[in-house]
């Protein structure tokens, strides 16, 4: 009888002790599956984010480098320019000269 007894009362707080134990790594099962869904939507989130960033990074090197063209066709062009000044320069200068030239002439001959 002391037996029976013992017995069940063995296997009654082991079936307590397994039942706890259950419903403790269950509710561990729950968290854990709560964070990996929380996890899964800050990487979803963060994907977008990246995304986003992305082509606004596309959109941003594209600008740069339209105004790289941009700047390389306003150096040339700045290029000519200072060109053009140079042989207008020289020009206005030989026609001064001309100029003087022929007022001396013109004084000679008064």
């Amino acid at each position: 009888m002391f037996y029976e007894w013992s017995l069940l009362t063995i296997v009654s707080l082991l079936a307590i002790f397994l039942f706890v134990k259950m419903f403790y790594f269950k509710s561990i099962t729950v968290k854990e599956q709560r964070s990996n869904e929380m996890m899964k939507l800050t990487l979803q989130e963060a994907e977008i984010l990246i995304r986003k960033y992305q082509i606004q990074l596309q959109r941003a090197l594209g600008n740069v480098d339209i105004l790289s063209d941009e700047l390389n066709k306003l150096r040339n062009e700045l290029k000519v320019l200072k060109q053009r000044n140079s042989k207008h320069r020289l020009e206005t200068e030989r026609l001064n000269a001309k100029i003087k030239a022929l007022e001396s002439r013109i004084d000679a001959l008064l």
